[in-house]
């Protein structure tokens, strides 16, 4: 099982949605669009803008693919590709009102240097974590978003590649050489959850 997810870019920011909360998978949560392969998916990014245009209404011919990162390994049988686009600045989110409460923008800013952060910390069979938790109001509306889980850590990791710049927090990547600290990462959780078999 490969899900995939688009994070997608304008100039200086990240396009996010939130859940509805009365959903079943992943309510109330802030996302970006992704989900499950399809049998017509014939790789990872035609699953993310499958999924991008089923949940936000972003046409692919609006999307300018950049690059797919580093998979990451949710469980020992679930792999999540993350696929870095930019988009249109002319794109108007077309929420999908069975899955989708809000489409809104952060700035890529604010993955590095946050207003309201926190952090927590698991070790787990001799593999450390961080959890990064990032707490975003939305200027537009006043709405306060919680950023978290591999949202969280998907948006910091293309906020530290595009800016280039140091947080103002603990992370888990070597910021000198973040494509093999991701890969790291990535064989430290493998290793983690196929040692539970």
């Amino acid at each position: 099982m490969s899900p995939s997810v688009t994070d997608t870019l304008l100039p200086n920011d990240l396009t996010l949605w939130s859940h509805f909360s009365e959903l079943r998978r992943s309510p109330g949560e802030v996302c970006f669009p992704g989900g499950k392969c399809e049998p017509a998916d014939v790789d990872d990014v035609a699953t993310a803008l499958r999924e991008a245009l089923e949940e936000v209404g972003l046409p692919p011919q609006q999307v300018e693919v950049v690059c797919r990162l580093v998979p990451y390994l949710l469980d020992k049988n679930t792999f999540i590709t993350p696929v870095v686009g930019l988009i249109d600045h002319n794109f108007q989110a077309q929420p999908n009102p069975d899955e989708v409460k809000k489409v809104f923008l952060v700035p890529l800013e604010y993955f590095l240097h946050p207003r309201a952060y926190h952090q927590n910390h698991m070790t787990e069979s001799g593999h450390h974590f961080i959890i990064h938790c990032f707490e975003y109001t939305n200027p537009e509306d006043g709405a306060t978003y919680h950023i978290k889980g591999l949202t969280a850590k998907f948006a910091l990791f293309v906020a530290l590649i595009i800016l280039g710049k140091k947080p103002t927090f603990e992370v888990e990547f070597n910021l000198n050489d973040l494509t093999s600290s991701s890969e790291e990462v990535f064989l430290k959780l493998h290793k983690h959850a196929t040692s539970k078999l």
